[in-house]
């Protein structure tokens, strides 16, 4: 059984940095994408950043030079290192992984999201 375990959340100062961290376990042969998106309160869900198997990368506008998105070299963890963080960048940040391939087939699959607060 696949499973996604976010990690990294917590309380930091508006202008601070966190790292996420998210780790894919089962019997995996290949993961296709692996991203990150954030839901704030009355907001629809959004992505943060992505990181494709071949390693090209995408950001939302919002993020682009603050964050970075990256991975471990079995691709089973993906990172999301955030910088200079905004109070409207407060919410709860889930990890997301696109077909997923393992012996009994391939799915999509996310975690139970990391809270991520911004306050002083």
């Amino acid at each position: 059984q696949v499973q996604l375990v976010e990690s990294g959340g917590g309380l930091v100062q508006p202008g601070g940095s966190l790292r996420l961290s998210c780790t894919v376990s089962g019997s995996i042969f290949s993961i296709h994408v692996m991203g990150w998106y954030r839901q704030a309160p009355g907001k629809e869900r959004e992505l943060v950043a992505n990181i494709v198997s071949g390693g090209s990368t995408n950001y939302a506008d919002s993020a682009r030079g603050r964050f970075t998105i990256s991975r471990n070299n079995t691709k089973t963890t993906v990172y999301l290192q955030m910088s200079s963080l905004k109070r409207q960048e407060e919410a709860v940040y889930c990890c997301n992984a696109v077909r997923v391939v393992t012996p009994a087939g391939y799915g999509d699959y996310w975690g139970q999201g990391t809270q991520v607060t911004v306050s002083s």
